[in-house]
């Protein structure tokens, strides 16, 4: 009775595709060739009120003698049902989630419109089409209906894919989130419902014909349904929240732009929020139940862990970008009132304060009873931890804003001249490496080696014992972030605004993740995500295996310091002045 032709649109100089359907009314009955006409200018004037970038735009509507024709959008691709019959074995369960999410989304476009919401009515693999760019647009609204409460009609849809309450004319949301349901059953299980009895889904339990899928997502298949349709999700986003929640625990691969079922910050709620009088620019601490944070405020902030209440603050005469370190029963940090200060954990007041001869940006590292921290004045201080006093000052001859390294046998640490010095306890230079431009950037050693980032835009491994070059990975930018090193791997973020994981033996890229600004913060790794700040103003969640986007949360500030994550909580400061703690 019909066709879809693909033509092009002769109006304009560029080739430009749109799709043709056509009906063709070849039967006698008059009332049925009427019902068909109806049905097809239905279609015309709902898509014509809709915009979304699942559902495809019309341009044009006419009649030629006994054909009607509808122009749309042309889209590229195939649907569902060509993919399942392409496909060898199962679909993987990643993808089908992240197609989920993204019906979820146009259903509750669709049944969100007013003044009347809309009921697609007939949500089948064939009536979903998959764009090269791997992302879902509904096709075939020639059965959608307007939904008024309290009315009924003819049953129409298809047989399987259909709830209990379409067989008595009834259209209501629920009727599309059970076909749904029915659709990702087919997806997860490779069994086609239309050769099934109807609504017998509970017989053929997912995860005992695919063992792959979580039994989270089974849990939300068999939600979606539920027999009675007040036992299925309230709505379409209820149900996308729920899938929401499995992406986010397997790392989905869905970072589309320009659509509401992109992974927002609405999706990530914080645990708490505290907000100092500043902007903090550096990184947590956390230790035993508490959470320490600087701010630019002058003042050192001890927090409760659990619910981010006030314990104790302390004041210092700077602004302090300095991250915390522990040792016994004091916290130390460095300020830009040129002092490293000795704070006790029980008070919040000072135990000692030791005067370098500049501000301080560096973090310090305790080791066997000593700080280690650098200053602006060219040194890096050895300092002891119980007294104050300066027991060694190692000569860098430059800013020194690098954390420290220390190993049982040594001192490396960085320079904003480009140097990296590998010293002794006694302050006796081993060995120095040059890099172009600033090495603010943290060293990391593993192996044997060493890790560094600089400013001139290269990412440094040196041999330990003697500083020589083993490689150098470039990047758009520089850096001055620390990098996190495993085994296999180094994540480092970078002025050019990606996230980098390096191969460690190749020192090639393993894959690469675009902010939308720089990325001064350092990336932590948890279990297997990695999360890091941006100047963007995000915290990001990427998956550690391919940098796929997890999440993303919305700080109102750029964030120049660096996560910490501690009982799947991530803790993180932004300059807006607030430290957020949030889900990992």
């Amino acid at each position: 009775m019909g066709a879809v032709y693909l033509a092009r649109d002769n109006r304009f100089s560029v080739t430009k595709y749109v799709a043709v359907k056509e009906i063709v009314p070849q039967i006698g009955d008059e009332a049925v060739r009427k019902t068909l006409v109806r049905n097809f200018e239905r279609e015309a004037n709902i898509l014509a009120t809709l915009n979304h970038p699942a559902i495809p735009k019309i341009h044009d509507y006419f009649t030629l003698g006994k054909r009607t024709y509808l122009v749309m959008e042309y889209i590229p691709g195939k649907d569902l049902e060509k993919v399942l019959d392409e496909t060898e074995g199962l679909l993987p369960v990643q993808q089908v989630v992240i197609w989920a999410i993204e019906l979820c989304d146009v259903l509750y476009y669709l049944h969100t419109r007013e003044p009347e919401p809309i009921i697609f009515r007939d949500i089948k693999p064939s009536n979903i089409m998959i764009t090269p760019s791997n992302h879902i647009v509904l096709i075939d609204f020639g059965i959608a209906k307007k939904f008024q409460a309290g009315q009924k009609g003819t049953m129409i849809g298809t047989e399987g894919y259909s709830p209990p309450e379409q067989y008595r004319g009834e259209a209501t949301p629920q009727v599309d989130i059970y076909a749904l349901g029915a659709t990702l059953h087919h997806l997860l299980t490779g069994i086609d419902p239309r050769d099934e009895t109807p609504f017998t889904f509970s017989e053929r339990p997912i995860r005992q014909l695919n063992p792959e899928v979580p039994i989270e997502v089974e849990n939300i298949v068999d939600t979606a349904l539920q027999y009675n349709a007040e036992d299925r999700f309230r709505d379409a986003n209820e149900m996308k929240e729920a899938l929401i929640l499995v992406a986010r625990k397997g790392g989905a691969a869905y970072h589309q732009k320009g659509t509401a079922a992109i992974f927002q910050d609405y999706h990530i709620q914080p645990i708490w929020v505290f907000e100092s009088e500043d902007e903090i620019r550096g990184t947590p601490l956390y230790h035993k139940g508490r959470v320490y944070i600087g701010s630019y405020d002058h003042n050192l902030y001890a927090l409760k862990a659990d619910g981010g209440e006030l314990i104790w603050k302390y004041a210092s005469e700077g602004g302090v970008v300095s991250t915390p370190a522990h040792y016994k029963r004091a916290v130390y940090i460095g300020s830009k009132d040129h002092h490293v200060h000795a704070v006790s954990i029980a008070t919040g007041t000072a135990l000692w304060t030791c005067e370098t001869n500049g501000p301080i940006h560096s973090s310090p590292a305790l080791s066997d009873r000593h700080v280690f921290i650098g200053s602006d004045d060219g040194y890096l201080y050895i300092i002891n931890a119980e007294t104050g006093r300066v027991v060694s000052e190692i000569n860098g001859n430059a800013p020194v804003r690098s954390t420290p390294l220390v190993t049982n046998d040594a001192i490396y640490f960085g320079t904003e001249h480009g140097d990296l010095l590998c010293s002794d306890f006694s302050g006796k230079i081993r060995w120095h490496a040059s890099a172009k431009r600033a090495i603010t950037s943290s060293p990391r050693i593993a192996n044997g080696v060493v890790y560094f980032g600089s400013v001139d835009s290269q990412f440094y491994a040196l041999d330990a014992k003697t500083g020589w070059t083993l490689w150098r990975f470039r990047m758009e930018r520089g850096t001055i972030s620390t990098p996190w090193v495993t085994e296999r791997h180094a994540f480092i973020g970078s002025a050019d605004g990606y996230i980098y994981c390096i191969n460690l033996q190749t020192s090639k890229t393993v894959w690469r993740f675009k902010t939308e600004h720089q990325v001064s913060s350092s990336p932590v790794l948890h279990k297997d995500a990695i999360y890091c700040g941006g100047v963007d103003g995000y915290i990001y969640c990427l998956d550690a295996k391919n940098g796929n986007l997890r999440w993303k949360f919305e700080t109102s500030g750029p964030i120049t310091g660096s996560p910490i994550v501690v009982e799947d909580v991530v803790f993180i400061g932004s300059t807006d002045h607030r430290l957020y703690a949030l889900p990992a």
